[in-house]
């Protein structure tokens, strides 16, 4: 596997690269990730079985749609790939630390702002469908905010778990429900990082880093409420963050419709007590 990923590597930069040394790195609960060098250039690695390669793919190109928007730092997509039993990506590496200096999080809400300002897009969306988490994550594209919400990510979810025998609520009395609560509410469509909570925003030598994104163009607000979602960063990250783009006094009416979205995800790839959150969450906004 290892020869395969150095041949890719070398392909794609244009440079002789032989691994000389290579560790695993802990964290993550989808993929094996490594730390490898030539002793010259160090790469982060994430490997998975072969048909997760798709995993990898969307990953790779939302990295490069966020790089694209010169606003927020990300790692850098070197390439991806298989062998003859692994799918894998690799990225350049970045010692990474958990985000605690206020200077560092004031800038990183600052870098979140202009994306969600960064281009003028008018519909809400994605080019392609891609994954939150092992979650397939349907992006087709959608003028209407609260439609493309209520359906695309409320009924999406309930659909799953329904298909897996769990059943919250009727589906489409409660997706109608969702559309109702969002329909007055039109947002500019902004590119999300998609998936920020704190174990997906760290920082570097050079400055914060987000990594591991589930993008699409949708309502700024999705991002703010899940960076508050499972714990919250630091309050420099809001202040930042405010001081570029402020957020609407409404936002704390949304902020529990949008974090079911990821609750009901969890609901899906690890059940246990996210179930009852997802319940409990259902019947306030019924």
């Amino acid at each position: 596997m290892w020869d395969s990923i150095a041949n890719h590597i070398s392909h794609e930069t244009k440079q002789n690269f032989v691994i000389t040394k290579h560790h695993a790195i802990s964290g993550g609960d989808i993929n094996k990730s490594y730390f490898i060098s030539d002793g010259l250039v160090d790469y982060f690695v994430k490997v998975n079985n072969k048909n997760a390669i798709d995993l990898f793919i969307s990953e790779a190109e939302n990295l490069n749609r966020l790089r694209q928007s010169d606003t927020i730092s990300v790692p850098e997509v070197i390439t991806y790939g298989t062998t003859k039993s692994h799918s894998f990506l690799t990225l350049k590496y970045s010692e990474i630390s958990v985000l605690t200096n206020d200077d560092t999080c004031y800038l990183a809400g600052k870098q979140l702002a202009k994306l969600h300002l960064w281009d003028d897009q008018k519909e809400f969306g994605f080019d392609h469908d891609n994954f939150i988490g092992l979650t397939e994550q349907p992006n087709a594209w959608n003028k209407n905010w609260a439609r493309f919400y209520s359906e695309q990510r409320i009924g999406w979810q309930l659909q799953l778990l329904k298909d897996k025998g769990i059943v919250l609520t009727d589906i489409s009395d409660f997706v109608h429900h969702i559309y109702h609560i969002l329909a007055g509410h039109n947002p500019k469509p902004s590119l999300l990082h998609g998936d920020l909570w704190s174990g997906n925003l760290g920082s570097t030598k050079s400055g914060p880093l987000f990594y591991d994104p589930a993008c699409y163009w949708g309502d700024r607000e999705c991002d703010i409420a899940m960076s508050r979602l499972f714990g919250h960063f630091p309050q420099s990250f809001y202040k930042g963050y405010n001081d570029i783009y402020p957020l609407p006094d409404s936002y704390q009416k949304r902020a529990d419709v949008y974090n079911l979205y990821h609750i009901l995800n969890h609901c899906n790839c690890f059940g246990g007590s996210y179930l009852s959150q997802a319940e409990k969450m259902i019947e306030v906004m019924k």
